[in-house]
């Protein structure tokens, strides 16, 4: 009988496994225990165990960055791989390609550890979520340039807030690239000076509406500036971007009624103000007459002549005063409801076409630099009264050489 080395001894065990085929796949069933992931590497390292027995498992980084959720201690898994032999330590374990959570979906365990996480960092917390301003001078919009979403969310800000400016800011709402061409679209009307941000697609199937699941698209919406309203999929569709956005629709045509007041009840309202003013000083005026009637009724009762002149006088000087007071007030707040309207019809677009202004367009988009046209391009050009078709046949650049 021959004398073997330990390195002799571990290699050949290591062979007699590596050659036996019933070893080379094997699926196991087990509870994760002292779970290690390298931070350098990447390979995790972890035992598997059941209620007798325990195992050493090791699963290097090409196989663990495939796993769609993080394994953790106590998490029942089943695994697959390669029964070996550690030669350096004698150790036997297994070489684990393959991960399933034991019971739920790899993807649903997935999703729910990331809503534990972002939880846990206050993404959902309601006192962090802000309020919709009231009447926003630029709303952006985070959506496909070619979805019908995109068009029901302009066709509404068109009707109901036409006195807004409205920025569209493309991006992929599905596949691989969504999550980060969304956060991108995030931040670029974030810090392009926008009062609000609307962010969503139409409905599709989970894995549709994937990237509105994400951790980097959370994390955009979180770090915004300014409010976002989120508007994935259909009513009953919910995605991690609706908790942490500021406010969520159902839709997004809901979005756009939510983003913008309805300039229409804005003219009522402001009549309505008008009527109430007009009201009011006509009551306070009746009022003061009335008071001064009691007080001349009081003053004839009187029986020293002397008296009655020198309160004649002090009345006469107050009804003065009063008459001046509310002329003052009513032609004040008359000045100041005028002036918001003449503020109100300055910033319509009618209005600033009757001076002469013209909106020029290049298909539906609105054309603000001339380097965004070509020649042959057919324009459209609304004037205050009428639109006319011009045919692009020069173009030429600011005399300063820098561009509109």
């Amino acid at each position: 009988m021959s004398i073997l080395s330990v390195s002799q001894l571990n290699r050949y065990v290591a062979f007699l496994l590596k050659e036996d085929t019933h070893l080379r796949s094997v699926l196991l069933r087990g509870e994760i225990a002292n779970f290690t992931r390298n931070f350098r590497s990447g390979h995790c390292y972890f035992s598997l165990r059941d209620e007798e027995a325990s195992v050493k498992a090791v699963m290097f980084r090409f196989n663990a960055d495939r796993i769609k959720f993080q394994p953790e201690n106590g998490m029942h898994v089943i695994v697959q791989g390669t029964v070996t032999l550690y030669e350096r330590d004698g150790s036997f374990q297994i070489n684990v390609t393959d991960m399933q959570p034991d019971g739920v979906g790899a993807q649903a365990l997935a999703l729910q550890q990331r809503r534990e996480k972002l939880a846990k960092l206050g993404f959902f917390a309601p006192e962090r979520k802000r309020k919709l301003p009231e009447m926003p001078e630029k709303i952006g919009i985070v959506t496909s340039r070619s979805g019908a979403a995109l068009q029901d969310m302009l066709q509404i800000l068109r009707r109901r807030y036409p006195i807004g400016s409205v920025c569209i800011y493309p991006a992929l709402v599905q596949g691989d690239a969504a999550p980060q061409s969304i956060a991108a679209a995030l931040q670029a009307a974030g810090q392009d000076g926008c009062d609000v941000i609307l962010m969503g697609r139409g409905g599709g199937s989970n894995e549709d509406l994937s990237a509105f699941q994400s951790e980097e698209v959370a994390y955009a919406v979180f770090r915004s500036p300014v409010p976002v309203i989120s508007a994935v999929g259909h009513e009953t569709d919910h995605c991690i971007a609706d908790e942490v956005a500021d406010l969520r629709a159902p839709t997004p045509s809901a979005a756009a009624e939510l983003a913008v007041p309805d300039i229409h009840e804005l003219y009522q309202q402001l009549a309505k103000l008008r009527s109430r003013l007009s009201a009011a000083a006509a009551d306070l005026l009746r009022e003061k007459e009335f008071a001064l009637q009691n007080a001349q009724h009081r003053l004839e009762r009187q029986s020293l002549r002397e008296r009655l002149t020198v309160q004649e006088s002090a009345l006469h000087t107050q009804t003065h005063k009063l008459q001046e007071a509310i002329s003052s007030l009513l032609q004040k707040k008359i000045q100041q409801w005028t002036l918001t309207a003449e503020k109100l019809e300055a910033v319509s677009p009618v209005a600033i076409l009757r001076r002469g202004y013209a909106l020029v367009y290049r298909k539906d988009s609105l054309v603000r630099n001339a380097d965004t046209v070509r020649t042959g391009d057919l324009l459209s050009i609304r004037l205050a009264e009428g639109t006319i078709t011009a045919e692009v046949r020069d173009i030429r650049p600011n005399e300063t050489g820098a561009s509109s």
